[in-house]
């Protein structure tokens, strides 16, 4: 069984993200191994100057470079990454765990990633061009990650 790692900045606030999250956790586990990182974003003034997010982002990139596993297929979500459908996720995922390889995806803070983190991915995904909270994401994206699962197997969960 293949492990997936989502790292992430920031905690869970809302109840009924925690319980979403849980619930796709729960669902994963008949698939693959899932752990989820949790890392504390940088705290920045409610107005940051541009070199104040550039200096958190270079901080946080130093805390997710640590928590990567090694020889893991990293994914950077980030909006000008490359955009995918549930089916060719679905087949990055297939190729991955066909191949006994690990995949670790990455969130970044309400400011994004560094282009250190972004360099350092093999795919960067975009999931949309709209805006999501990060907390949300988190959701959406195990729930997308889920789905590629039951594609993969044939299921009827995508219609």
């Amino acid at each position: 069984m293949i492990k997936v790692t989502l790292i992430t900045l920031g905690k869970l606030k809302e109840k009924y993200l925690r319980d979403a999250v849980e619930e796709y956790s729960k669902r994963l586990s008949r698939y693959c191994k899932l752990e989820i990182v949790e890392l504390s974003p940088i705290n920045l003034p409610e107005k940051p100057s541009q070199s104040e997010i550039d200096s958190a982002l270079t901080k946080e990139a130093e805390m997710i470079e640590k928590r990567i596993p090694d020889g893991s297929v990293v994914t950077a979500l980030c909006v000008e990454g490359k955009s995918f459908s549930s089916e060719q996720l679905a087949d990055f995922v297939a190729a991955n765990s066909n191949s006994g390889k690990n995949m670790c995806f990455i969130i970044g803070s309400s400011y994004g990633l560094s282009n250190t983190v972004k360099q350092r991915a093999d795919l960067r995904l975009s999931i949309s061009a709209m805006t999501f909270p990060h907390q949300l994401f988190r959701a959406m994206l195990l729930e997308q990650v889920y789905r590629a699962f039951k594609i993969i197997e044939g299921s009827t969960y995508h219609k």
